[in-house]
């Protein structure tokens, strides 16, 4: 338990207790005051008479009242005072600071359990024992996101993440590096994947504005089990590698919209230098000048229509009619046929991805 914690419900309640409170350790040790100057004071024979105490204890003009029970306590309420007043004081402050202290440890243990979930820290079968000690949904719909940030900042990442998502019991804020930060959310049932990009978009938005810091994200997809989480999470690894691949542009990347560039990231270097050579035979992927290739994208990006794309590259239609027979001639694929088209297509991005695989 954090010594700030009970610290800063001290502070916060010294205004309203005319009488100076705090909180001692097993040790004896003062831990938490509204004088702060008592904070570090070891009253060792208050210890010793809380292993006989059947509730509360005076001593020295203070009251002792132990947090949790007496059989078995961590810490120690003092109130200045041996009135009842003073034991009234000591037994709401004890009763306020055990409750924040169970949600406190209920949230840190679930937390730690999503994270040994979601990094395969703990076996499967165990996974059903751990969730019901923890009174933890296991078949909620959850999606988790992988946020990378690409600056470090005065504001931890984790804690801009934890603003943006302060409930403890439904979203759970995990870090995984040091700008690297995992967000399991739980989401309604049904929900789609538009409306989780929307989520994604808000995060990548008010980081932006408020703490001026870009950041790139991966989506997993849905999951209405816990052991999924796993899965969601390689998802989300993997849509951002994936995205950074092909789609450099873009910060925000679903693993349910990666297509057919997750298959090509999935396969062996030597299988896709093959197809290349199979392809583009004597390297005739090398002589298409950058022009050639603009007008392939444009193509593409047009749906094979011919008239749309000479009208977006202020081209006649003629013209660029000549150019894809151009090609045809070089490379042996004419793209006004589907089957060629797509065969360029994959072979474009195979080649976009070696180019990638070879700066590693």
């Amino acid at each position: 338990m954090s010594n700030r914690l009970f610290q800063g419900v001290i502070h916060q309640m010294r205004e309203a207790v005319d009488r100076v409170i705090g909180v001692i350790d097993d040790k004896g040790v003062v831990i938490a005051c509204s004088e702060l100057g008592k904070i570090g004071e070891v009253r060792q024979n208050v210890r010793d008479e809380m292993a006989y105490a059947t509730d509360a204890v005076v001593s020295n003009g203070y009251t002792y009242k132990p947090i949790g029970t007496i059989a078995k306590w961590e810490y120690v309420v003092f109130v200045e005072g041996e009135d009842n007043e003073a034991a009234k004081t000591a037994t709401i402050l004890a009763i306020s600071l055990l409750n924040m202290k169970n949600l406190y440890d209920e949230k840190y243990d679930k937390s730690s359990f999503i994270k040994n979930i979601i990094l395969d820290n703990i076996l499967p079968s165990d996974i059903y024992i751990k969730s019901k000690e923890l009174r933890f949904n296991a078949e909620e719909c959850r999606v988790v996101f992988l946020i990378k940030f690409h600056a470090k900042t005065e504001i931890l990442a984790f804690e801009m993440i934890q603003t943006l998502f302060p409930d403890k019991n439904r979203d759970y804020v995990i870090s995984v590096g040091e700008q690297d930060i995992v967000l399991v959310k739980e989401v309604a049932s049904g929900a789609e994947n538009k409306d989780i990009e929307k989520i994604a978009k808000n995060i990548s938005d008010t980081i932006s504005a408020e703490y001026y810091v870009n950041v790139s994200i991966g989506i997993g997809t849905i999951v209405d089990n816990i052991k999924d989480l796993a899965k969601s999470y390689k998802e989300a690894q993997v849509a951002l590698e994936v995205g950074k691949v092909f789609d450099s542009d873009k910060t925000i990347i679903s693993y349910e919209n990666l297509g057919i560039g997750r298959l090509i990231y999935q396969l062996p270097i030597t299988l896709c230098e093959m197809f290349l050579q199979e392809v583009f035979k004597n390297g005739s992927l090398e002589s298409l000048d950058k022009e050639t290739l603009m007008t392939i994208q444009c193509f593409f990006e047009n749906n094979l229509n011919v008239s749309e794309t000479s009208r977006k590259l202020f081209v006649h239609r003629n013209t660029l009619v000549y150019r894809l027979e151009k090609i045809r001639k070089l490379t042996g694929l004419d793209l006004r046929e589907f089957d060629h088209a797509i065969t360029f297509k994959v072979a474009l991005m195979v080649k976009r991805y070696l180019n990638t695989r070879s700066h590693y």
